[in-house]
């Protein structure tokens, strides 16, 4: 057999890790294994040819910092279970009716009411704990629920937001709505 892993080959039986019977490496000298070989020199000459040749579209760049800048690996979701834009039945003759949201995650519930001046809400079971309303990669409105669970915000979110609650015991993060 004269395959590279035959008895004739270099990790045949009788020359195994591709050396010969005298234990010299049959290879010879290889380039690629030089121990002085700066790896770190050759990343960044790969990167500035892959920025020329292929550059990463201003958008994309953008869209992965917003999504990485919210990003919280500890953080409980809380589902929304209860919107009133859909779950409710109307009134006839309200105007002007303020959003209900219910999220919850394990034992904890977050009850939300939004408005034209702002939103207020509550924690169940009641605890203090601070609230931040996100509205994407920018910081949001910080806020401090009180002993009694209870939070307040006077501006109403604009487009797409969620809350990040941090009480004693855990990070929760709401579901993303569109106000």
């Amino acid at each position: 057999m004269n395959g590279m892993n035959g008895p004739d080959g270099p990790y045949g039986p009788d020359r195994p890790n591709g050396r010969d019977d005298e234990g010299d490496d049959i290879f010879g000298d290889v380039p690629f294994v030089d121990e002085e070989f700066d790896h770190d020199r050759l990343e960044e000459e790969l990167r500035q040819a892959a920025a020329v040749l292929d550059p990463v579209p201003a958008e994309l760049r953008r869209a992965a910092i917003e999504a990485y800048a919210l990003h919280d690996l500890d953080a409980r979701i809380a589902e929304l279970t209860f919107d009133s834009l859909v779950d409710a039945i109307p009134v006839r003759g309200a105007m002007d009716v303020p959003r209900m949201l219910t999220f919850h995650t394990g034992g904890l519930t977050v009850d939300v009411e939004v408005t034209d001046e702002g939103l207020l809400g509550q924690l169940l079971p009641p605890q203090p704990a601070s609230v931040e309303v996100l509205h994407g990669p920018r910081a949001g409105a910080a806020l401090t629920a009180d002993d009694l669970g209870r939070f307040a915000c006077d501006a109403p979110p604009s487009g797409p937001f969620a809350l990040r609650l941090r009480t004693a015991a855990e990070v929760v993060v709401t579901e993303w709505l569109k106000a």
